[in-house]
């Protein structure tokens, strides 16, 4: 009898992989019941990793996504499954235990069936607990082998890996090859390796199609047990997202396997849809680059899942090197020369941090610390002058143990900063939080929500979520989705100074600049701190302004004194909080802008006296 393989469809991450948001709930409401007449999904991917950010970053509530999103395909018979991060839950930082716990409760609530736990070092002390947190909410667990490619991760380690968790109770195995750097010889060992050691165990096959071995990689898992393929669709399929279901369709069927037929009358409804939701505003966040192979990324291994917010930062990153070398008389550079750099760093940085495998957020971190080299090195600068606080702790252990060794000049840049190496259990280093946000959210007003599902989003995304419930975030996202589509119909000549838009029934005129000046305050009722007299401290890079990275610090104002190499502010650039240190010691005579506000390279953020 031909053994049959299932299909899952990777609705979250083929936007993910695509560019910087993802569907409105309106849109996705819309699509699902197409997805579902193709008839060939067993299961669709909803939620997890970025969805609930992005929700908040464009100003819709992730709580009311979910629900409405998963409540077709339950009522459908089709599984919905989600992407978390263990550790670090839904975020880029690691999360308290009490957090942890709460998130898989609130998610199973809202129709979540399936999650997908993985970590970025692999470390089993990070995704255990996760198992059993799932399993204590009712939810499926799948733990994840993040596939790579070193001297460090061969079959053995992954095999090894995957015993732990089916002996810690795991329900399901994902090979998630999220670079799709994984090649197909090896990955069919690993698969066979977990069926020998338990039969009857399910295994799931996530490959992003970049590099060019996905197809090649799908069809050597399936020949050695591979239960389950994720897949994606046109107009979303290949580049840096998945093998298209058509192709692996065929594929299997010829190879012999029981698989099961598309109606295409569907598929082309789907894909009709998803590129009227691209021509809508998701399109004005999807790099041309990210839609076509490119086996350059085997080299530095990066995930498609970061290729799609990684091409959209550094268009700003290039545009503020060029503006550096203008003045400074040097050449400028291209898109494509400033992606080999950073390529060619990420695999020199990357054996020096010890080999974390190349997920969120370790991807992010190793590539944010090579690109951080890059920029300094074109600058005349040296390596490793800026190294955000949790690229350390990813350094020093605190996220869990690093598959390799260190290279010994951290060792000694952590002794010259007092900063210290640890093993202990990642999770005693991150103390319960819960109550304190119940608190904040007393104070402020706010309901708990159902099934404590806005205390978890509170919780798991402060920022984002103070930004959302304010209206911030949606007028941003509005003022920057007019200024995008402004500049694509005047063929990127026309370049509004302002732009009005409506949150609530409430209008906010929103300036924009584009020389690297700071824009005037907003309509909203902001105004700018006025210009004081002292050292003026600059911003190193290019991102947000932030005066806190959590919602528990306190924030530096006008008056206070501070000393030199204090910090006093955040600049938010590629999912990172960069701490930024005064450069001298007095008194703050001015802050220049709002928190959540665009910032430049060179920009003068405070006033120092």
């Amino acid at each position: 009898m031909a053994k049959e393989v299932k299909f899952s469809l990777m609705f979250r991450d083929m936007w993910q992989s695509a560019g910087k948001y993802q569907p409105r709930v309106d849109q996705l409401v819309d699509i699902a019941p197409s997805i579902i007449k193709m008839g060939c999904f067993d299961r669709v991917e909803t939620n997890g990793g970025g969805f609930e950010q992005v929700c908040l970053l464009f100003g819709e509530n992730p709580n009311t996504a979910v629900r409405e999103w998963t409540k077709p395909f339950h009522e459908a018979g089709i599984q919905t499954h989600m992407l978390d991060r263990a550790l670090n839950g839904l975020r880029m930082s690691p999360c308290a235990k009490d957090l942890r716990k709460l998130f898989y409760r609130v998610k199973k609530a809202q129709g979540t069936d399936i999650t997908r736990i993985f970590c970025g070092l692999n470390d089993p002390r990070n995704v255990i607990p996760s198992i059993q947190y799932a399993h204590d909410a009712g939810m499926i667990a799948q733990a994840a082998l993040c596939i790579t490619y070193s001297p460090i991760h061969t079959v053995k380690y992954y095999v090894n890996l995957a015993k732990q968790f089916i002996d810690a109770g795991a329900d399901e195995i994902c090979l998630k090859d999220m670079a799709g750097i994984g090649r197909p010889e090896t990955l069919g060992k690993i698969v066979k390796g977990i069926k020998d050691y338990k039969k009857d165990i399910i295994v799931e096959y996530h490959s992003h199609a970049g590099p060019g071995f996905s197809v090649a990689s799908i069809l050597e898992v399936c020949k050695n047990g591979c239960d389950i393929v994720d897949t994606g669709m046109s107009p979303l399929s290949w580049g840096t997202g998945h093998a298209d279901i058509m192709a692996v369709q065929e594929m299997l069927k010829d190879a012999g396997f029981k698989v099961k037929d598309i109606n295409i009358e569907a598929y082309m409804e789907v894909r009709s849809k998803m590129q009227a939701m691209s021509d809508d505003f998701l399109g004005y966040y999807t790099p041309a680059l990210n839609r076509v192979d490119n086996s350059l990324l085997i080299k530095p291994g990066l995930p498609g899942g970061m290729m799609g917010s990684l091409m959209t930062d550094l268009e700003d990153n290039l545009k503020s090197l060029n503006n550096w070398k203008r003045k400074h008389n040097q050449p400028e550079l291209t898109t494509d020369q400033l992606l080999v750099k950073l390529f060619d760093e990420v695999a020199y940085v990357w054996p020096k941090v010890g080999y974390p495998t190349l997920v969120t957020p370790f991807s992010q971190y190793v590539k944010n610390l090579a690109l951080m080299n890059v920029l300094q090195m074109e600058k005349g600068k040296e390596r490793w002058t800026m190294i955000a606080d949790t690229i350390w702790d990813m350094i020093l252990g605190k996220a869990g143990q690093l598959p390799g060794p260190v290279d010994p000049l951290f060792e000694k840049m952590a002794k010259a900063e007092g900063r210290e190496f640890v093993k202990n259990d990642p999770q005693e280093n991150y103390p319960d939080c819960l109550d304190e946000f119940r608190k904040l959210m007393k104070e402020k007003g706010w309901p708990l929500g159902k099934d404590d599902e806005e205390l978890f989003e509170y919780a798991m995304h402060p920022t984002q979520y103070e930004a959302y419930k304010s209206g911030k975030a949606k007028a941003d996202f509005l003022a920057d989705l007019e200024k995008r589509k402004a500049e694509k119909e005047s063929g990127g000549t026309a370049k509004p100074d302002s732009i009005v838009v409506t949150v609530d029934g409430q209008n906010y005129k929103v300036a924009i600049s584009y020389d690297g000046t700071p824009a005037q305050a907003t309509d909203s009722g902001a105004q700018a701190a006025p210009i004081g007299k002292g050292n003026e401290l600059t911003a190193p890079l290019e991102g947000k302004f932030f005066l806190v990275s959590g919602s528990g610090e306190q924030p530096k104002k006008v008056g206070d004194r501070v000393e030199k190499g204090e910090v006093v502010c955040f600049i938010e650039a590629m999912k990172t909080y960069n701490a930024i240190k005064s450069e001298f010691a007095g008194v703050i005579t001015s802050i220049n802008f709002h928190p959540g506000e665009a910032v430049n390279e060179d920009d003068v953020l405070m006033i120092i006296a």
